[in-house]
């Protein structure tokens, strides 16, 4: 049998990488059973095998302060598992090492931890120990010059570990408590609201197209003339872009009032919004 065979059955077998399996191999002078020996000791034909199914559940970390805020999106197969010491200590750890990584997932998967291993090697092993898969997700960054970043959590499970986060930036040199009430009820807003945009004409051109294709298949067996029919589809892609843009969202404390009104109510000339982060799990 070739080298090369032997690497395929041996990640038939195990269902690890072919890294792993070609090392393993060579460990084992080319001995099969030794080399998915090597592998089960190491834990990465187990953890490799939890791979392939599914992880829903999971945590969003948050980490640093209101020059620079990161989130981390760590999945898992169960809301049990995200609620385990040791996956919280290592998802709190790893939040860390994001934020310092300026949320580069790349970089953050080999940068070495403070048991002297790396990320992904500590990954692994995590999924061998709590026996569930266990995935790094979605991760973002908000720094800007002049400005400040505020946060909220929801569904908090410890600490900074929780189900739903959202940070937002605002361009600002004021520390004042008006300022800050308006940060911390704007994420607030945000994280109720749920804006896919910060403006109208930020929204995604293919959302919109999507949602013009519902409205127009809505109206197709309505029975209206055609040019009815057009003067409908633009007020419901209006009316769509103004509930999802955040500046033109009722504002939740006051719904009378969009949040551009709030913000313009404020008289604070330098203030205006940079840019917001909403993650929740399972979305």
């Amino acid at each position: 049998m070739s080298d090369i065979e032997k690497v395929k059955q041996l990640r038939k077998s195990t269902g690890a990488g072919f890294k792993d399996c070609n090392s393993a191999l060579k460990e084992s002078g080319g001995d099969l059973d030794k080399a998915a020996e090597i592998l089960r000791v190491k834990g990465i034909a187990k953890a490799s095998k939890k791979m392939a199914r599914s992880a829903t559940e999971g945590v969003v970390v948050i980490s640093g302060d209101e020059k620079k805020m990161s989130l981390i999106e760590v999945n898992c197969e169960t809301d049990f598992v995200a609620k385990n010491d040791s996956f919280i200590e290592f998802v709190k750890e790893l939040s860390e090492l994001n934020n310092r990584n300026s949320s580069n997932i790349d970089q953050l998967q080999n940068t070495i931890m403070e048991n002297k291993i790396s990320v992904e090697d500590n990954l692994v092993a995590l999924i061998s120990k709590i026996g569930e898969k266990i995935t790094i997700g979605r991760a973002k960054t908000l720094e800007a010059e002049n400005s400040r970043n505020f946060a909220y959590q929801h569904s908090v499970i410890k600490d900074n570990v929780s189900k739903l986060v959202v940070i937002v930036s605002l361009k600002t040199n004021e520390q004042t408590e008006k300022v800050d009430l308006f940060g911390k009820q704007l994420s607030m807003h945000i994280a109720a609201s749920n804006p896919i945009a910060l403006n109208v004409n930020e929204i995604d051109q293919e959302l919109i197209d999507k949602e013009t294709s519902l409205i127009a298949e809505e109206l197709q067996n309505s029975g209206k003339p055609e040019e009815i029919a057009k003067k409908i589809i633009i007020g419901k892609i209006n009316k769509f872009k103004e509930e999802n843009s955040l500046m033109t969202q009722d504002w939740v404390m006051e719904p009378k009032m969009k949040v551009k009104d709030i913000l313009k109510s404020l008289e604070l000339s330098d203030l205006n919004i940079n840019e917001f982060i909403r993650l929740k799990i399972g979305e």
